[in-house]
């Protein structure tokens, strides 16, 4: 080799060229040879993998039995793997009885212990499958290692314990993910903790009361949209300490939840929530309003269909035509607002649900008054109130931000 290389001391200068472009050919060759002989492991290992997949398979029902003594697999890492992965897969997609006997399999077999363990001692990836494998359970026995994996140091296992708790779905994981943001914050983002809490505080939403009100702001404003989505009419005692709260998120929660509740208790305060500085407090009042259908929320409806915000004015005038009360009557208070863009609004909603002609008929039926003939013509699009001149709602609906 060495003799060779004296050879190259003829070409001078060009003899560092012919080294390196050597050296890259041998470089390429092994780089080469790897990856083929990378790729040949590869087959025959997914072959066999694959060849043992269809033996497990063909007795599957024996494994879960327990007919297969578990020592014939269990010992072996590889058949432990494909077990795990075609018990957790079968679990998700099975009914009630056949569940209970995967689970019962599960359990007896030690692969819930195995996961737990490995949860408990490893870390990084192998602690982040091991905690997503245990949410796949559902097993009760699972949520005290899951609630750990959400104090653990890196994020992405915090999520991964999060996810198994979401997939829970009981009051005891809410009681975990509870415990643990009103400790440490929202140390992951809020929609992955909005989720789950959906999930889990679904059967008792009251476990989320004291939290909201003991929590920071960030927490506080994710348990909101939550109680907004999962509150119950059992909760309207509850729910009233909100309406006056400093957190728009909450008012908001209060209003949107209050539309579950009685409608003698619910319109004191839905009529309060409705004139909030905040406009998206505002629009969830006038729907919990129309949610109601109370013939008393007419005015504060009314009053809705002036907002400055077109949603709101939409929401107000979607609520109006959801009340039991005279139609006729209602649209005659609508054309008594002169409001412009409110009168709009309504005569948009009308024309969405299809009740346009139902209303025409109805005013047909009236004694021919100027007053009808008005009401006709604004129904049919040929008049708008002149109360307010074309530049001045031109200017007020700039000022607005429309």
């Amino acid at each position: 080799m060495a003799f060779a290389f004296e050879k190259f001391h003829k070409f001078g200068p060009a003899a560092f060229v012919l080294k390196a472009i050597i050296a890259a050919v041998i470089a390429d060759v092994v780089l080469l040879g790897f990856i083929m002989l990378r790729r040949g492991y590869r087959r025959w290992y997914f072959g066999k993998r694959d060849a043992r997949v269809i033996e497990i398979r063909k007795q599957w029902d024996a494994l879960v039995r327990g007919d297969v003594p578990f020592e014939e697999w269990r010992n072996n890492p590889r058949d432990c793997q494909i077990v795990e992965s075609m018990a957790l897969d079968a679990f998700e997609l099975a009914g009630n009885i056949e569940s209970a006997k995967i689970l019962k399999f599960l359990r007896t077999s030690g692969l819930i212990a195995k996961c737990t363990f490995e949860a408990r001692r490893y870390k990084g990836w192998r602690r982040r499958e091991a905690l997503v494998a245990l949410g796949r359970t559902r097993a009760p026995e699972a949520i005290p290692v899951l609630t750990e994996g959400l104090r653990d140091l890196d994020p992405e296992t915090r999520m991964a314990a999060l996810r198994g708790l979401e997939r829970m779905a009981c009051p005891e994981s809410a009681t975990g993910i509870l415990n643990w943001i009103s400790e440490a914050g929202l140390t992951v983002p809020a929609l992955p903790v909005q989720n789950a809490l959906l999930q889990c505080c679904a059967e008792q939403p009251q476990l989320l009361i004291p939290h909201l009100r003991h929590s920071d702001a960030a927490v506080r404003e994710v348990l909101a949209r939550v109680l907004g989505e999962v509150a119950t009419p059992a909760l309207a005692n509850d729910l009233l300490q909100f309406v006056d709260d400093d957190l728009a998120e909450l008012r908001a929660a209060a209003a949107r939840a209050l539309s579950q509740s009685q409608p003698q208790r619910a319109l004191s305060p839905l009529s309060q929530l409705a004139q909030d500085p905040v406009w998206f407090v505002r629009l969830r009042a006038i729907v919990s309003l129309g949610e109601l259908r109370n013939p008393s929320a007419t005015a504060v409806l009314l009053r809705g269909l002036t907002d400055s915000k077109r949603l709101v004015r939409a929401r107000a005038a979607e609520a109006l035509l959801k009340m039991d009360s005279d139609q006729v009557a209602i649209f005659q208070s609508v054309a008594a607002t002169q409001d412009r863009y409110g009168i709009d609004a309504y005569l948009t909603a009308l024309d969405n649900c299809g009740a346009v002609a139902a209303l025409k008929h109805r005013l047909m039926q009236l004694p021919i008054t100027p007053g009808r003939d008005a009401l006709l013509e604004m129904l049919t699009g040929r008049l708008l109130p002149t109360a307010i001149s074309v530049p001045q709602a031109m200017a007020a609906k700039a000022a607005a931000g429309i």
